[in-house]
């Protein structure tokens, strides 16, 4: 079983930066594939990025490629979402999740998930 806490959140004008933080109970960290997802009011759940387990690779929406990061601390239970250049368009709940599928994009394929962090992105 593992444990997922969110935090990092907020309310930022665009052009701004915010870093999420996610983290894990647990000693079996390291065996699981980590996730970000988000979803707008009356959108479905989006795809942000991925990160396999040792963080050696890592997968990003078109959306998000070239401003915002994905990283993960193995030691600290912690996975991070630096999120740079933000745009009124990323407003969204973001969740991180964990899974046992290396490199997914598919929410089905995540098994714990935490309770979400609220971004605003002010125009």
């Amino acid at each position: 079983q593992v444990q997922l806490v969110e935090s990092g959140g907020g309310l930022v004008p665009a052009g701004g930066s915010l870093r999420l933080s996610c983290a894990a109970s647990g000693r079996t960290f390291g065996n699981y594939a980590m996730g970000w997802f988000r979803q707008a009011p009356g959108k479905e759940r989006e795809f942000v990025a991925t990160i396999s387990r040792r963080g050696g690779s890592k997968i990003y929406a078109d959306s998000v490629k070239g401003r915002f990061t994905i990283s993960r601390d193995n030691v600290e239970r912690t996975v991070y979402l630096q999120m740079n250049s933000l745009k009124p368009e990323d407003t969204a709940v973001y969740s991180c999740a964990a899974g046992s599928v290396d490199m997914s994009r598919r929410p089905t394929d995540y098994d714990y998930w935490g309770q979400g962090s609220q971004v605003t992105v002010s125009s």
